[in-house]
């Protein structure tokens, strides 16, 4: 589940905030909890770039392992995104870089000292309007992104991740809209080795 925030500036500026809460189901296991803000600039009606940083607190990776300690992780991000938009259709594609300083740590806990490392995201997103009346809509979301490590620490695992997601968008208002989606992760797992294949649902709310 995730709430996101979007607050007008002007009419180039906005400011990006989001809460982020990811829960395994079986079994019932804590993951991941996102805080995240970003400045975004709109260049013109097809560009538009931001900049931010995120707070990630990892509890486990794996629900069954259940440690008594979250695993911190501090994120700075640039995108870029290009649009395109026609009367129904709008297609989108998204580069992005990330900058990960992860707390190093054990099974047993936390250690001192992070450990740094380069990510790299395209995403490639179209959204389909088949309904709209007044202020009200509703849209199709499809999306493929794809990520790539890089830096000392990943030799082994430079492909990071695949997530595939698709999702039904209800825009309730012009302050609020709903989004029920499905995401498949696959991502390739520290040892090089072994990969998460994960199916998610995922809900947000979006303000």
């Amino acid at each position: 589940t995730r709430y996101y925030n979007q607050l007008l500036l002007s009419e180039k500026w906005s400011l990006h905030s989001e809460i982020d809460n990811r829960v395994f189901t079986k079994p019932i296991q804590q993951n991941v909890y996102v805080l995240r803000v970003q400045g975004r600039y709109r260049i013109n009606s097809h560009l538009e770039t931001g900049a931010g940083f995120a707070h990630f607190s990892v509890t486990t990776q794996i629900p069954e392992i259940n440690p008594d300690f979250r695993i911190p992780e501090y994120r700075g991000q640039q995108d870029l995104t290009w649009r395109i938009s026609g009367k129904k259709l709008v297609l989108n594609q998204r580069f992005q870089v990330e900058e990960r300083f992860i707390h190093n740590a054990n099974s047993s806990g936390l250690l001192t000292g992070t450990t740094f490392s380069w990510r790299f995201r395209y995403r490639l997103q179209g959204d389909y309007t088949f309904w709209k009346k007044g202020n009200q809509a509703v849209r199709v979301i499809l999306s493929d992104e794809i990520m790539f490590n890089a830096g000392k620490s990943n030799r082994k695992n430079t492909f990071d991740q695949n997530r595939i997601y698709a999702a039904i968008h209800f825009q309730a208002s012009n302050h609020f809209s709903y989004e029920l989606g499905y995401l498949n992760s696959y991502q390739r797992r520290p040892s090089g080795v072994d990969f998460f294949d994960r199916d998610i649902i995922r809900l947000s709310v979006f303000h």
